[in-house]
């Protein structure tokens, strides 16, 4: 059986360390600047950025990154392979698609739905009733 490392330690080009250590539900990593709820899920292979707040009840899926000061909201669930970008926010129970590509200062609203390979723009809101494609602006 393979064992995954408690912690891991990523070096940038300039040499820069960062540390992240592995939620126990889920096994991903969690820098320890980041609040992730015990009853939240961060699957193998995902990273959740410092700042970042991981809600109850939700789920980061396989080698997903929830970058810095994101938020992923109470239920809601991020697909395989999705990036949420720097203080997105992903809300109650809103679906995000794998290989979806969120960019920053995004609103994913409650309830809404991105699906897979999506790119949402930076600065844009994803309304809860919306065709593909189809983003409202920020306020």
């Amino acid at each position: 059986m393979r064992r995954i490392p408690r912690k891991v330690e990523i070096e940038d080009d300039a040499g820069n360390v960062t540390r992240y250590l592995r939620h126990d539900n889920g096994e991903g990593y969690v820098s320890p600047y980041a609040t992730v709820h015990p009853d939240a899920t961060v699957e193998a292979g995902a990273y959740v950025e410092a700042g970042a707040r991981v809600a109850e009840r939700a789920r980061v899926g396989r080698f997903s990154w929830i970058d810095v000061d994101a938020v992923v909201g109470p239920r809601a669930r991020v697909g395989d392979a999705v990036h949420v970008g720097v203080r997105g926010v992903v809300g109650d129970g809103a679906r995000v698609g794998a290989h979806a590509r969120l960019g920053e200062d995004i609103q994913i609203e409650p309830g809404a739905i991105v699906l897979p390979d999506e790119i949402v723009p930076e600065g844009t809101v994803v309304r809860a009733e919306r065709r593909r494609g189809d983003f409202g602006t920020a306020a």
